[in-house]
């Protein structure tokens, strides 16, 4: 073979290993872009081919209660039954209640109603007289004040207005000296009520549970209004019972830092914005100067924002260690939130956060 030959066959060699190595990035990217492609729209190509379905399947297992709310309408009833894992999406049991002829009509109350079932078969057991609890009333943690009576008023046929007048004095249920409203004073938790049962005694017994916790905790009557603002804050920004420590971390580290809480709950709570259901808040609501508004002023808000419970009041007086600065929540179906240090990681997170929204429209963004 002369030195032509060999040059010609070498060249030729490097040719087709160039051809191969192109080859194989090209087909790396693709799987990388059809990896990221997927992890965004994963669930919406599989439910429109059929592969998945946004329903479960069966009668499902367990028990929960639902609570129907005077006024509340088919969507909002559809959010709540998917949040408390009754139906596997709002969608699927929004559908179903659509295709009813004639419309279905909601009685408020308290509905014992099992997990992961089909959206017909809850509908079915909505519309089942012996699924209705008489004079029962479950508060999930994070309501506020006006959300829980409204709850109470449901649940436990106490008239709305009453229980509206009841909370108006907080001085009335023993709550520490200068305390002036009842929001974060009434525990979350599933509360059976006798048929007499006024307004005030109803809004008494959930202040005394909280201080039984808060006393079970040990915290001193001087610290409690503290510690149930900062669970409150918990609560409503934590997403996962798993991330309270490390959300009660981040709280600290700034307050020991000297920084701006920057808590998106406290501005929409001070905007009275907090039921909009969407996790950014509105530039209005972010420079508004109300003492609940914690990008516009330092330290922690003026007072609880909604109702904690224990875990959350647990993890504001026992922060996980860490140098955490910064929090976003990453993925809304999941609750899955990222922990940052620095302002860099911080913004590669809200990154990921806007690329979760754009894949999943009408998913809280």
């Amino acid at each position: 073979m002369n030195a032509r030959t060999r040059g010609e066959s070498s060249g030729a060699g490097k040719k087709v290993l160039i051809s191969l190595l192109v080859a194989v990035l090209l087909l790396g990217g693709l799987a990388a872009a059809g990896t990221y492609l997927w992890s965004q729209y994963g669930q919406q190509l599989s439910l429109a081919f059929g592969w998945t379905t946004n329903d479960y399947e069966g009668p499902g297992e367990g028990e929960t209660i639902v609570v129907i709310t005077e006024g509340e309408i088919g969507s909002d009833i559809a959010a709540n039954l998917a949040a408390a894992d009754v139906v596997k999406t709002s969608e699927a049991f929004y559908d179903v209640l659509l295709a009813q002829d004639p419309a279905v009509e909601f009685l408020p109350g308290s509905y014992r109603l099992k997990l992961q079932m089909s959206a017909k078969g809850a509908l079915e057991a909505l519309q089942d007289p012996a699924n209705k609890m008489e004079l029962t009333a479950m508060i999930p943690e994070g309501k506020t004040v006006s959300q829980t009576i409204e709850l109470i008023a449901a649940g436990a046929d106490i008239p709305l207005a009453e229980l509206e007048a009841a909370v108006q004095d907080p001085s009335a249920f023993g709550l520490p000296a200068g305390v002036d409203t009842l929001e974060g004073w009434l525990f979350p938790a599933t509360y059976e009520f006798e048929e007499d049962t006024t307004g005030a005694e109803a809004i008494q017994r959930l202040v005394d549970e909280q201080r039984n916790v808060l006393t079970e905790l040990g915290v001193a009557e001087a610290d409690r209004e503290r510690v149930l603002t900062i669970a409150a804050m918990i609560q409503r920004e934590g997403g996962r019972i798993e991330d309270f420590g490390k959300v009660s971390r981040v709280i600290q580290n700034r307050l020991d830092q000297g920084m701006k809480l920057q808590m998106d709950s406290t501005a929409q709570y001070g905007m009275g914005q907090h039921e909009d259901g969407s996790v950014w808040s509105t530039d209005e609501a972010l420079s508004d100067d109300n003492p609940w508004n914690t990008y516009v002023h330092e330290g922690l808000p003026k007072g609880p924002i909604a109702n904690p419970g224990r875990d959350a009041i647990s993890a504001a007086l026992n922060p996980e260690p860490g140098d955490w600065l910064y929090f976003v929540a990453i993925n809304l179906d999941t609750r899955e939130s990222a922990f940052s240090v620095t302002q860099e990681e911080h913004d590669a997170s809200v990154q990921r956060l806007n690329e979760w929204c754009a894949a999943n429209p009408g998913k809280g963004c």
